[in-house]
């Protein structure tokens, strides 16, 4: 049996299309073993010209995911850069731009904020004011209408991706799948490919994929998803993960302080003066709650 190793482009239960040398396998793994993640480098030896055993994975650079009380559930390896996209309309959820960015800043990924349907001009500057607290925090966030201007929504984004990995994520209707399609020539082409080779059905949205759009860059699609469960973080690693209480960390009376209730906690000063918004210390506080319920 040949020994190769490929990127996993995408997956689909204990299936994955793996790319070889820009030849497309079906690989599984060996027993019950699924912890391969889309952008994962992996090892495997072919047991017939277009199908593979995957027999190991190489050092992840990065690895995010999702977890709630009882799984995990793996959305990419080796990525740079997450880019949340939002739009004017349908509305998005705070809660979910925040836990997104907790998620990237935990797996030292740089996190973009992508504003799509800036051509619905009446629900613009509320939008607009509604990110001003992510801008606020540093991250940047760049405004595009890939309907009614795709060319300089290319221009925008493209250079932003070159030599990049960068994963998508959003709730549905966010104008995600327009994106992909401007950014990634035959888009549309190579997934129906990848769902017929994956057995999935033609129409299926329900599974991440990988495009290489040249040999250094790389656009991760996901399914579109309300929650985003951080429950695998631990405490430290939160408060960490939220870049304005870094100047306050170590400054509470407490070495030990949690940032709830304690006396004189310089995080909860900072609250009170307006330097940490209150939505942001109640997620933080939230997702400490829920880290402790952890059973799996």
């Amino acid at each position: 049996m040949t020994a190769l190793s490929g990127t996993v482009i995408a997956a689909h239960g204990r299936h994955y299309l793996v790319d070889a040398d820009d030849q497309k396998l079906q690989c599984v793994t060996r027993g019950k073993k699924s912890d391969v993640a889309v952008g994962d480098i992996v090892n495997l030896k072919l047991t017939s010209a277009n199908q593979g055993v995957i027999e190991s994975i190489a050092e992840r650079k990065t690895l995010l995911y999702r977890s709630d009380q009882y799984k995990s559930k793996l959305l990419a390896a080796n990525v740079t850069q997450l880019f949340i996209v939002v739009a004017t309309e349908p509305g998005f959820a705070d809660d979910l731009i925040s836990r997104s960015l907790v998620a990237a800043e935990a797996a030292g990924v740089a996190a973009h904020i992508v504003l799509n349907k800036t051509d619905v001009a009446e629900a613009l500057p509320k939008t607009r004011e509604r990110l001003q607290a992510y801008a606020a925090l540093g991250y940047p966030i760049h405004e595009v209408s890939a309907r009614t201007q795709p060319q300089a929504a290319c221009a925008t984004l493209q250079p932003l991706l070159d030599g990049q990995s960068t994963i998508l994520i959003g709730q549905s209707g966010m104008g995600k799948s327009s994106l992909i399609n401007l950014l990634v020539p035959d888009a549309e082409i190579a997934t129906r490919e990848i769902s017929a080779a994956l057995d999935t059905g033609k129409h299926t949205t329900t599974f991440t994929r990988l495009y290489k759009t040249d040999s250094n860059t790389a656009i991760i699609d996901s399914p579109g998803f309300q929650e985003f469960g951080l429950y695998h973080l631990t405490e430290g690693m939160l408060e960490r993960a939220f870049v304005e209480f870094a100047p306050h960390l170590g400054q509470c009376k407490y070495y030990n302080c949690h940032h709830n209730n304690e006396p004189h906690c310089a995080v909860r000063a900072a609250v009170q003066s307006g330097q940490i918004a209150a939505m942001r210390h109640a997620l933080y506080l939230q997702l400490v709650h829920e880290s402790s319920q952890t059973l799996y």
